[in-house]
């Protein structure tokens, strides 16, 4: 008698497209966490001819350097991105049919905050340090919190918002908005000299990949 093998159904395009996107994002993140732990002196090079120009510019252009300190201290800051997750989160609770992904969104918010707070601890990279300060902040480089959670947050609610069909002028306003604000927020940390530009990309491939990750759960599980 003859067995027949039962096969696993092909998963679906959009799955295996987070997968792909998950690998390759974690796989980058990876490298620069491994590149930066270990002190690649290409890579600290790099970061100190960065951070030694964009501090000439920032002490040079007064003016620049106020609009971005208020950009990243009140605008694009951590807990302004985490008040407008919470406010998302209290419309999807109103809206019944949505609190589990209420949920989603707030736990992927906070996972995300966990794991940049947890891999800050662990490297303990010092931030840049200048006889001329522009600007100051507490704790350890890399990776950039304003940075991720930026990233996570925005990726998140862009992914809610084309979910949920939203008129062009709506989405192309929003993917603007986003688009700025994370590259924006990075751009303001480097300028202000407060972190090296990897913290920057690290909190960036961090984001994208808590974000992909989080989708894929939320399309698996949640529908």
């Amino acid at each position: 008698m003859h067995t027949q093998s039962v096969q696993s159904p092909p998963r679906p395009p959009a799955e295996r497209g987070h997968a792909r996107w998950a690998g390759a994002l974690a796989l980058c993140s990876a490298l620069l966490l491994a590149l930066v732990a270990v002190r690649w002196n290409p890579l600290i090079a790099l970061d100190g001819d960065i951070a030694d120009t964009t501090h000439r510019w920032a002490v040079d252009e007064k003016g620049v350097t106020h609009t971005f300190r208020i950009l990243t201290d009140w605008v694009w800051d951590p807990w302004t991105m985490r008040i407008l997750t919470a406010v998302v989160a209290v419309w999807l609770v109103w809206r019944r049919a949505a609190r589990w992904t209420a949920v989603w969104l707030v736990a992927t918010c906070a996972l995300g905050t966990a794991l940049q707070q947890s891999l800050k601890a662990l490297l303990d990279r010092p931030r840049p340090a200048w006889p001329d300060p522009v600007d100051s902040a507490h704790f350890a480089a890399y990776p950039s919190g304003h940075a991720m959670t930026a990233t996570v947050v925005c990726g998140l609610l862009l992914w809610l918002l084309h979910r949920y069909g939203p008129a062009r002028a709506l989405w192309r306003t929003a993917v603007a908005l986003s688009v700025i604000s994370v590259a924006g927020v990075g751009l303001t940390r480097v300028w202000l000299g407060v972190h090296w530009a990897t913290d920057v990309v690290g909190g960036w491939l961090l984001g994208a990949l808590v974000v992909v990750l989080a989708v894929r759960v939320h399309t698996r599980w949640l529908g």
